[in-house]
């Protein structure tokens, strides 16, 4: 049996207004709560026992997964009552672990949706006796992440924070935030106070003379962020492009769940997702979207790209684009909103407020 922490206890800010109500591992991506989709791919790859981590409305995790036995697990909570960092967040729950110090503990961070072989980071990590072991994938632009260079074997050779010069970009590996611990490594992380893994714990380490170890596994991974990359991780589930057990249905180029209604002259594609009690109307247009419950379209309106917050509504023949509806929002007809705008929850905007073309 192999025990994992996840580290869901993050605050969400780039997601705003998604999180104002939900902690981001909690706002559902494919129909369900993007953990569970954490969970199932953990469950099917042998774990048993897992510890979440929480802190940012942490109430809400319980009463959803309970005791995990539904998804086949045994879930424990343990709640920070002070934002402690990835590493703080790690050595906190250490003592709800079961495992003996050299077995392996295998570590998520929330927001990551990947396709990663969870078996085989195991298997590499004793294999290679490895005191810690990463989940390393290769990016195009690694400026935005933190780079692990390694040598012929895999071995880690150094962590470099979010390079911006030329000259400081060696790698195109980066860290993509998943681990196995050595058990009794996790024990030497400092207590009550904030850690990062990846700025103290993992260099001093290596600084140390510990071996950390770097599997490459470049198939689907992506960091669910900003709204932009939620929205597309959902859509990229539906498809079948991310794989998940977790989604409540065939994938395919819609998925709308079994309380939702739609009219038969609506048109959805693109992955697009349609929440339970949501209703799209006749004419509608959604592509790529996540329509989450209770969420309206209205006739002829447009959506692309765009996610719709829990009991929002899109007014008639607006059109919306790379947009974020926060719950309880209300678009008047007629509106245009285009990428990166985020209307925060319960406000109102009437009709044909906004427009970035003639209203003839």
């Amino acid at each position: 049996m192999t025990e994992a922490i996840l580290l869901v206890g993050g605050k969400g800010t780039r997601l705003r207004p998604l999180t104002v109500h939900t902690p981001k591992p909690m706002v559902p991506a494919a129909g369900v709560p993007f953990l569970t989709h954490q969970l199932a791919r953990a469950r099917a790859a042998g774990v048993e026992h897992i510890v979440l981590a929480t802190s940012y409305l942490a109430e809400v995790f319980e009463p959803y997964f309970g005791d995990g036995s539904s998804l086949g697990l045994h879930i424990e909570y343990v709640t920070e009552e002070e934002p402690l960092g990835t590493g703080g967040a790690i050595r906190n729950v250490a003592s709800r672990l079961h495992s003996g110090p050299d077995e392996p503990v295998l570590v998520f961070n929330g927001d990551i949706l990947t396709g990663l072989d969870i078996r085989a980071l195991v298997r590499t990590h004793e294999t290679t006796g490895a005191d810690v072991s990463l989940h390393l994938t290769k990016v195009t632009d690694p400026r935005a992440y933190g780079l692990v260079p390694t040598d012929g074997t895999g071995r880690v050779l150094a962590f470099l924070e979010k390079p911006q010069t030329p000259e400081e970009i060696v790698t195109d590996q980066i860290n993509a935030g998943a681990y196995v611990f050595r058990r009794s490594v996790i024990d030497t992380i400092p207590t009550g106070r904030p850690v990062s893994v990846e700025r103290e714990t993992f260099p001093e380490l290596l600084a140390a003379g510990a071996h950390l170890q770097g599997m490459v596994d470049s198939t689907y991974w992506l960091d669910l962020g900003t709204p932009a990359a939620f929205v597309r991780g959902s859509a990229d589930l539906v498809l079948g492009r991310a794989p998940s057990p977790a989604v409540p249905g065939r994938c395919g180029d819609r998925l709308v769940l079994p309380t939702a209604t739609v009219a038969p002259d609506a048109k959805l594609a693109g992955g697009t997702v349609v929440g339970e009690g949501a209703f799209v109307a006749e004419g509608a247009r959604v592509f790529g979207s996540t329509i989450l419950p209770g969420a309206v379209i209205e006739p002829g309106a447009v959506v692309t790209d765009s996610l719709i917050g829990t009991r929002a509504r899109v007014g008639e023949r607006s059109v919306l684009t790379g947009t974020v509806i926060g719950d309880g929002a209300v678009i008047g007809a007629r509106n245009e909103l285009r990428e990166g705008v985020r209307v925060w929850c319960d406000a109102r905007i009437p009709e044909g407020a906004v427009r970035f073309s003639s209203d003839q």
